[in-house]
């Protein structure tokens, strides 16, 4: 072989090797290999991470069978890193039935209206399919003895109007108080949907408390509600004039500073634990290290939870927050829904954490707690953990009205997902199917 032919093949192939390390650089829809230190000398090379295969976190709305409240484990193990992230319904759901159990106690002189020896309560129940709302009911009915029994378990079924006490679904109860017996009837109950179908909503609360006022004016002598954007509708409209309690769920800011106005007491389900926990799952599974890392184990800035605010079901792949009850005593203390919790507020490096992007949706942007609390809470941890977060905001009504702005899932690292309704996890695990 001749020189020049020798030196113009050698100039052939490192201009072939310099073609290949280039190519192996580009971007793409490559991702890094769970566990991997980033691209640099020692660095595996980059993978393509196929839709299906990417980190997923329900939050808010558990998949399960609307009817049963049946785990829907499916959706749960769809992958390694998939996860649920909510709070601890039972568990706050009776604590909101002794909070309103607590001030009925303690204001016994005062808080039967018209003296018959009843004291009356409305129940404006969210949505009859969701566990959360079932739960909650039930929490109410068990504290104040209206409880019956259905299938093994407290009847969550919206009563309609009780006035003789003759419902099926719940029983006139009685309570002790200072040597006296008292009679605790729930006087109406409804599932408060819209005419669009959307549930939780707080301006059909808002009437149906106008409806229920007529129907029977001073017997009604306290209002229960599942969650504070019902709640406030109600105290706004109706019983914050007739200085008649109004007890909710959620700790919404609005519903806390309008304890000082005479809003009975809410829930606080710990918003501030729940968001940081629906994004640091996903942190934790797009960086490849335990999924403990920052929640019971300290991360390397230093955040970490105590067991006292938060437990995990291993069996239901479940992080769950536990809730606190917000009265006149201590709502100071929880004026401002939006504020991150101090323990898990540090700042994550960009170097050890890279910025990745998630897909977020909420199911109904006209949502109270979800749009007011949560979603600024979210929007607050994102940037601390590095995470370009895109918010999806649904119409409260269809699935179909968030999965069709999911047609591009390759564009995102992770996803994390509320639902309208629980049953249909498979309208979005389909999508990362294809």
């Amino acid at each position: 072989m001749n020189k020049k032919r020798f030196l113009a093949l050698l100039l052939a192939a490192l201009m072939l090797v310099s073609v290949l390390a280039a190519c192996s650089k580009k971007g793409g829809e490559t991702a890094q290999t769970p566990g991997g230190e980033g691209e640099g000398e020692g660095a595996p090379a980059a993978t393509t991470v196929a839709n299906k295969d990417k980190p997923l976190v329900w939050f808010n709305r558990q998949p399960s069978n609307s009817s049963t409240g049946e785990l829907d484990m499916t959706a749960m193990n769809f992958n390694p890193d998939t996860y649920y992230v909510g709070f601890d319904a039972n568990q706050g759901a009776e604590l909101q039935g002794t909070m309103i159990l607590d001030y009925i106690t303690a204001n016994i002189d005062t808080i039967d209206r018209n003296g018959d020896g009843i004291i009356g309560y409305v129940l404006a129940i969210g949505d009859i399919g969701h566990n959360d709302s079932v739960a909650r009911t039930r929490g109410v009915r068990k504290a104040l003895d209206t409880a019956v029994e259905k299938d093994g378990a407290i009847d969550s079924a919206a009563v309609g109007t009780n006035t003789d006490g003759s419902a099926t679904s719940v029983k006139d109860g009685t309570l002790e108080i200072n040597g006296q017996t008292y009679t605790v009837r729930e006087l109406a109950s409804q599932e408060m949907k819209n005419s669009a179908g959307a549930t939780w909503d707080a301006s059909t609360a808002g009437n149906a408390i106008n409806t229920w006022t007529a129907t029977f004016g001073d017997q009604i002598d306290v209002v229960a509600s599942n969650n504070d954007g019902m709640g406030m509708a109600m105290f706004l409209a109706w019983s914050k004039a007739n200085n008649v309690p109004t007890f909710g769920y959620d700790a919404n800011s609005d519903a806390v500073a309008a304890i000082a106005e005479g809003y009975g007491g809410t829930i606080s389900q710990h918003a501030d634990v729940q968001a940081y926990l629906t994004l640091r799952v996903l942190r934790n599974a797009l960086d490849g290290v335990d999924v403990d890392t920052g929640i019971g184990t300290p991360d390397d800035a230093g955040n970490v939870l105590s067991d006292d605010v938060y437990k995990y079901n291993a069996d239901e792949r479940s992080y769950y927050a536990l809730n606190v009850a917000v009265t006149a005593e201590n709502y100071q203390d929880f004026l401002d829904a939006t504020v991150t919790y101090a323990p898990v507020s540090n700042q994550l490096s960009a170097d050890a954490h890279p910025t990745k992007n998630v897909w977020l949706d909420i199911y109904n942007s006209a949502d109270n707690f979800l749009s007011a609390t949560y979603q600024p809470l979210l929007q607050n941890y994102d940037d601390l953990l590095n995470l370009n977060v895109e918010y999806i905001g649904g119409d409260g009504q269809t699935e179909g009205n968030i999965t069709n702005r999911l047609s591009n899932p390759s564009q995102y690292d992770a996803f994390a997902i509320n639902m309208v309704k629980t049953d249909n996890a498979a309208a979005y695990t389909g999508l990362l199917n294809q």
